[in-house]
């Protein structure tokens, strides 16, 4: 047996030692309209405090608009006076190589090497190069000192090292996972489940009496379908399941209006006292399993499944990422993802309100997805507006 370790082995080291060397990193910061001075501020300060750790020196940080082009000029100014790591704190989370970031550095030249970690906290960093030097967007999480994924590769590079995406592929395997209750551990007994994805419901609340309209809009013709049929048949192509429908105005017709798809419904007999008893009555039916909801609302047709299925890959309850939140042009929309621990606060709100006054109660939890298109800032609320509909492509 050792003979054959050994020829495996080969005549590589296991183990060997790097020593840190001193570099200077360049950190540039994004924001949003509504992006907070203080979380600006908790961003530079964590990034500060690992590069310090590690020996190096944050020589120079920018803070610029959440766009391609200044986030593409800064990687081009930081890099053309030799920082090596250069670190993007993005304002809006990584979900996809069309991202601000990733768009960003390979509109400067760069390459973006790897999307994504298994390693959670940290699964949202994206690595990449640009003439040798390493470009990372640093995930969320990181403006906590807790140790992440972002971590592992930082100290790398700050020793020199050569990173690959297989490098950071190979990361999930060893222990790095952070042990959370959807995700136990062998080390917790025979009996602990196998490791399993977040299961995401989907509400839509199609009880409003339409008053602004005159008429139900829901039920409103729009290329031969009605507008709460597009919005449901949306959710369904998402990822998002199972998909409930909270009805009240016109309970009948809006429901024959859905027939055949593969929807659940919810009858809210009190809809007539505000928004907030439908989505109490959604919630109060979602499976027990559920670790987060998906909420829509049934007048929004031009959301598509994939815009439902960005904020569902960003939803991540250890990264403290449990509201996630679709903007567009610095405004943000809805659906909107809530994970089950704000449930209990849901259910306690009354009224013609959503649950947004969470939002500012638990801002640290809010993650922003930031979309090309403006369809999850588009309801229909008057005549006027629906004669203006116009499907997005």
């Amino acid at each position: 047996m050792l003979e054959e370790a050994l020829s495996v082995i080969g005549a590589d080291p296991l183990i060997r030692v790097e020593s840190f060397k001193h570099r200077k990193a360049g950190l540039i910061i994004t924001r949003l309209p509504q992006t907070k001075t203080s979380l600006i501020a908790k961003s530079e300060t964590a990034i500060r405090e690992r590069i310090a750790d590690l020996e190096g020196e944050l020589a120079e940080v920018l803070i610029v608009d959440h766009a391609v082009v200044p986030v593409s000029a800064a990687v081009s100014k930081l890099h053309a006076k030799g920082f090596n790591p250069i670190l993007i704190f993005g304002a809006s989370a990584i979900v996809d190589r069309g991202d601000v970031i990733p768009a960003a550095v390979e509109q400067a030249q760069g390459e973006v090497v790897h999307l994504g970690m298994p390693v959670d906290p940290g699964n949202l960093m994206m690595f990449g190069r640009l003439e040798g030097a390493a470009v990372i967007g640093v995930p969320s999480c990181a403006r906590s000192p807790k140790l992440n994924g972002f971590d592992w590769v930082l100290a790398r590079i700050m020793a020199g090292l050569h990173v690959s995406g297989q490098d950071i592929m190979d990361m999930g395997a060893g222990g790095l996972l952070k042990e959370i209750p959807s995700r136990p551990t062998p080390r917790e007994g025979r009996e602990a489940k196998p490791q399993t994805a977040p299961k995401i419901a989907g509400i839509i609340l199609a009880a409003g009496q339409s008053t602004r309209m005159g008429a139900n809009k829901l039920l409103a013709t729009i290329e031969d379908r009605p507008m709460i049929r597009m919005t449901a048949e949306a959710l369904l192509a998402s990822s998002a399941g199972p998909v409930l429908v909270v009805t009240g105005h016109e309970r009948q017709r809006v429901e024959a209006a859905l027939k055949g798809l593969n929807v659940q419904f919810i009858d809210n007999p009190a809809y007539a006292s505000g928004l907030a008893s439908s989505l109490k009555a959604g919630l109060a039916a979602l499976p027990a399993d559920a670790d987060g909801v998906v909420v829509a609302l049934g007048d929004m047709p031009l959301v598509a499944g994939r815009h439902v299925n960005r904020l569902i890959a960003a939803f991540s309850p250890a990264e403290h990422r449990t509201i996630i939140v679709p903007v567009h042009a610095g405004e943000h929309g809805n659906p909107v993802l809530w994970g089950r621990q704000h449930f209990e606060e849901m259910l306690s709100l009354d009224g013609d309100r959503g649950a947004k006054a969470l939002m500012e109660k638990h801002e640290d939890q809010i993650t922003e997805i930031a979309m090309r298109s403006d369809a999850v800032l588009a309801d229909f609320d008057t005549p006027e507006a629906l004669a203006r509909l116009k499907p997005n492509p």
